[in-house]
Formats: C-alpha cells, sequence, structure tokens
C-alpha cells in the first residue's frame, strides 16, 4: 500500500497534497504560515512533499538521502517547464 501511494504522489501529487492537508496532521508544525505550503501547492508540489516527509521522517535533519530527494523532487516539479518552450519554438 504504502508504494501504491508514492505512485500515486509522484503521477498527482496535488492530490495527494489535498488528501493529506485535509485528511491526517502531516502538515501541521512544519510550516508558520500556510503562505509555504500553497505556494508549493501551485508551483512544486512533489518538492513540498518531499520537504514534509523529511521533516516527518527524517526529523528535518538534511542529510545525504535528504539532500538527494530535494534535488531529483524539484528535477520531476521543473522538467515540464524546460520542455515547453522548445515545442512552441517548433511549431
Amino acid at each position: 500500500m504504502p508504494c501504491l501511494f508514492v505512485l500515486l504522489a509522484l503521477a498527482a501529487p496535488r492530490l495527494v497534497v489535498i488528501v493529506l492537508w485535509f485528511a491526517t496532521t502531516w502538515f501541521r508544525g512544519i510550516f508558520p504560515t500556510v503562505l509555504w505550503p500553497v505556494v508549493g501547492f501551485m508551483f512544486l508540489p512533489t518538492t513540498l512533499l518531499w520537504y514534509t516527509a523529511v521533516q516527518n521522517w527524517f526529523g528535518g535533519h538534511w542529510t545525504l538521502w535528504p539532500v538527494v530527494g530535494i534535488v531529483v523532487a524539484l528535477g520531476i516539479d521543473v522538467s515540464p517547464a524546460w520542455r515547453a518552450p522548445k515545442r512552441r519554438r517548433q511549431s
């Protein structure tokens, strides 16, 4: 079951953020205001999920694997933006 949740998080991260926000206490105490989760939801949802996972699972310690994970999450979030200008030029 956890593997299916991870696949869902990669396929539809905004849906997972909404479910976690309303159904669990996953985001409580991590951010000082609601602004950061809202901005993360809009622009970097996979990175938001990984950041909260590090805060919940690793106790907020940024060692090698959490840093590798945040780089991968940023790559997933930013990769569609890198491909968009190339498609427009070809049309």
